[in-house]
Formats: structure tokens, sequence, C-alpha cells
């Protein structure tokens, strides 16, 4: 589980054939010093696990059903990623719980100034954004954000300085597309709801089953 921080922003050594699946080799600059092979890492949003580390470096194998589902299948030497360990119990939770189970891919459609910030808005299918609410949280490429406006296929988000700079959301460009993950709370209550199309959503009915 992630909080949707970033700590680091990393580089793609390479990316290359391994079997039937691919492995990525990145510097993970200082989140290397107590990474071990086995542990979990998110990658642009991805949950990765670790298969050697050293040095600076750390490999990680990816199958193909994540190079379909994800923006990994489009990484090359020198790309920029967002880096984020696992949470532990004694953390602070600044973001929001970020599973690294990538919901599907939105594209970005534009940027627009926001004083020393920037305004993203993306498309993502409506599937996805039937998960959102506005200024509910979201995560884009493992970062933790909240929603500024809603509509069906589409979503906007504001960017601080801080986080342009702490993440590598300021070099995507227009039609670029990035890992969308919606709020995990979301997803359970979605699923709770239309498990019976006979259940309808009400305050009485969250306080019942402990949602509110």
């Amino acid at each position: 589980m992630f909080t949707g921080l970033i700590e680091h922003v990393g580089s793609v050594v390479q990316f290359g054939p391994i079997g039937q699946s691919r492995q990525l080799q990145i510097d993970l600059g200082p989140l290397s010093e107590d990474l071990r092979p086995g542990d979990s890492l998110a990658v642009d949003g991805v949950c990765l696990t670790a298969t050697c580390v050293e040095g600076t470096q750390g490999d990680f194998d990816i199958t193909a059903t994540t190079l379909d589902t994800t923006t990994l299948g489009g990484f090359g030497p020198g790309r920029r990623v967002n880096l984020e360990r696992p949470i532990t119990l004694n953390d602070r939770l600044g973001g929001h719980l970020v599973a690294g189970h990538v919901d599907g891919l939105a594209t970005l459609g534009r940027w627009s100034a926001s004083g020393q910030g920037k305004i993203g808005f993306f498309h993502a299918p409506k599937s996805i954004t039937d998960l959102m609410i506005r200024k509910g949280s979201l995560a884009v490429n493992g970062v933790s954000l909240t929603i500024a406006e809603l509509q069906d296929g589409a979503f906007t988000i504001v960017l601080i300085p801080e986080t342009l700079t702490r993440t590598n959301l300021a070099q995507l460009q227009p039609g670029q597309k990035v890992n969308v993950e919606t709020d995990l709370i979301g997803k359970y209550i979605a699923r709770f709801v239309g498990a019976s199309s006979a259940r309808t959503l009400s305050l009485e009915t969250l306080k019942e089953h402990g949602f509110a």
C-alpha cells in the first residue's frame, strides 16, 4: 500500500525482453539503500516487485498484462519515473490510500497556467470517471492529487509548483497517456452499490454498512 507522495524521480536504465515478459532496470537513487529483492515499489503508480538490486540500480520483471494495461510498455532508457516505497504502519498518511493497481489510462488534453502551477485537462474512459468524485482523490502516475473538475469521460487536476518539482508530471505533453488509479474506498462503495440492482445508495444505507 502506498500514499501517492513521490519520494524520488528515478530514470530508466534499460528495458529489454526476458522470457515471455520484459525486465525493467531503473536507477533508484537513494531508494536503493534499503530496497531488497522481493520488496515492492510503485513505479509511475504501478506496484512492482524488485528481483535484483545492485548499487543504485534495481531490476523489475514486467508481465504481459501489466504491459497491456499501463504505460510501462512505452518506457525506454532515460525516461523519468515517479518512485514510492510502500507505507509502513508508523508512517503518516499524507496523501491517500493507493494500492498501485492501475484502473486504466487517461490522456492529457492540454495544460493551462495557474499562477506558478498548471491545470491539466485529461480524457479517460467513462468507466473510470464514473468512479471519481469532484474534490475526491486520484493517483496520476502514482501522484496523489485532488480532482478539481469532473465530467463524463474527462477530469481536471491542478498541480502546485511543489508537485511539478517533485514528480515527472511537468514533463507530460498533450496526447501523452498516464496511469490512473481511482480512490480505493470509492471503488468498494461502487462495488457494494452495484452488487444488487434493487439496492439504492442513501445515507442510511452507507451508515448501515459502515461507510458513513
